[in-house]
């Protein structure tokens, strides 16, 4: 057990103590496991376990005044259980909430499918521009994130979303008709077996180099598909199939993907051979982030 979790059903802090004092000890936990955002993470795993707001949670925890708020009763147990989950287990904070806001949404989150990204939310950002009436595809949509964000924002789109994961397909109709959005859902390896019907494809595919494992945070590393990360050596197995498929389809106007630092110059190279005009799009750290590929 990491240092500082609350172990004891039987201790003070079973008997009830105060927000502040349970932040405090959670944080302590949690940053002794490595965890980047400690504070944070018990916030938000301590305002899901009493059902309140995180701004209520701040009120509460003296910084703005006090109040009465206590941990007690059957939070304490749970609590625990969440910071044993974060701290031990370094189960993503998302996973263990059940939920991940992304652009206007609330989506349900497990391991079936990776955690959206705000980075992804670029993806959304290009197929904003769109002409109204397009059919719009995600290849490889995972939770449904970018189709369901795109189709709430632009609700004149056919949009679809494709995985090859039956579960994460229905981790995807699950939040689509739970925020009760029309989109289409096709079980397909990229995008073979998928009609020649869609006017845009976006993608936020694999691109995780193969020899990079080690590097990565172990809540990505136990926690998350590794189907939906990792794609070969130089990361640009499934990048470079995709793009392939893409310019094989007259039809197919714009191609967007997602790709990891360092890889739009390669994308962007292999994307000329089937489409006229290709940029890139930076995210909020200045990282070409975002591909795109355009035919007239």
């Amino acid at each position: 057990m990491a240092p500082g979790t609350p172990t004891s059903s039987t201790g003070p802090f079973a008997r009830g103590t105060s927000v502040r004092d349970a932040l405090d000890g959670a944080t302590t936990a949690i940053a002794a496991a490595g965890c980047e955002t400690p504070r944070l993470d018990a916030e938000l795993l301590l305002a899901h376990a009493l059902d309140v707001s995180r701004e209520q949670l701040f009120m509460a925890s003296g910084r703005e005044g006090g109040g009465e708020m206590k941990v007690e009763g059957p939070v304490v147990r749970t609590f625990q259980d969440f910071v044993r989950r974060r701290s031990v287990l370094r189960e993503p904070v998302a996973y263990i909430l059940g939920s991940r806001h992304f652009r206007h949404i609330e989506l349900a989150a497990d391991s079936r499918a990776l955690i959206p990204r705000p980075e992804t939310e670029l993806l959304v950002e290009v197929a904003l521009m769109l002409p109204r009436g397009w059919a719009v595809l995600d290849v490889g949509t995972g939770s449904g994130a970018v189709a369901l964000a795109l189709k709430d924002e632009r609700p004149d789109l056919r949009v679809a979303g494709s995985d090859l994961s039956p579960q994460a397909l229905a981790l995807a109709r699950e939040n689509g008709e739970r925020l009760d959005l029309e989109v289409d859902w096709l079980e397909a390896d990229l995008l073979q077996g998928v009609p020649e019907e869609f006017d845009a494809i976006l993608s936020n595919p694999p691109y995780v180099r193969d020899g990079d494992r080690a590097t990565l945070a172990p809540e990505i590393l136990r926690h998350e598909p590794s189907s939906a990360l990792f794609s070969g050596a130089n990361g640009l197995d499934a990048i470079r199939l995709l793009i392939d498929q893409a310019a094989m389809r007259p039809g197919v106007r714009l191609l967007a993907l997602e790709v990891g630092d360092g890889q739009a110059s390669v994308a962007g190279e292999l994307m000329r051979a089937g489409f006229a005009r290709v940029h890139a799009e930076r995210d909020l750290a200045g990282i070409e982030r975002v591909v795109v590929g355009e035919r007239p």
